[in-house]
């Protein structure tokens, strides 16, 4: 089926080069030899996102991303990755980058997450800051 979404939830959000982020996602999973069923990505304010952590994984903070891995299938990805607008903003003012460069890692970050990346530990931390970079690097040279 291959299909990646973007949905918006109690906000006005508009994704920019969504064909684009689309084929950069599907290459960075191919890559990876996984293969894409469903992945929905819902923008949503921080509130929304407070709601789903509480309730779900009994987490009272707030977060950038959460990620629901729905996926039947070994190396085949099905999952809602629910994303604050807020915290992307704030993070993006805190490490002094571009929102939609803050965007694009969040959003990758899930991905990577999906296919077994993990960031615990100082180590993991690094390989996933790394793979986030090589992903970044990628997506730029495609939205030139």
């Amino acid at each position: 089926m291959q299909t990646i979404n973007f949905y918006n939830q109690d906000i006005t959000f508009v994704l920019k080069h969504k064909t684009t982020i689309r084929q950069w996602i599907k290459k960075v999973v191919e890559q990876n030899t996984f293969e894409i069923q469903e992945i929905n990505f819902i923008f949503c304010p921080d509130d929304y996102l407070l709601q789903i952590n509480v309730e779900h994984l009994n987490h009272n903070y707030y977060t950038d991303i959460i990620t629901f891995d729905n996926s039947e299938k070994q190396n085949s990805l099905t999952s809602d990755l629910f994303i604050s607008i807020d915290r992307v903003k704030d993070n993006a003012k805190q490490f002094n980058v571009i929102f939609a460069q803050e965007l694009n890692r969040v959003m990758i970050h899930g991905i990577l997450h999906l296919m077994g990346l993990k960031d615990k530990t100082k180590e993991e931390k690094k390989m996933m800051r790394q793979q986030e970079n090589n992903c970044l690097e990628q997506l730029k040279i495609m939205l030139v």
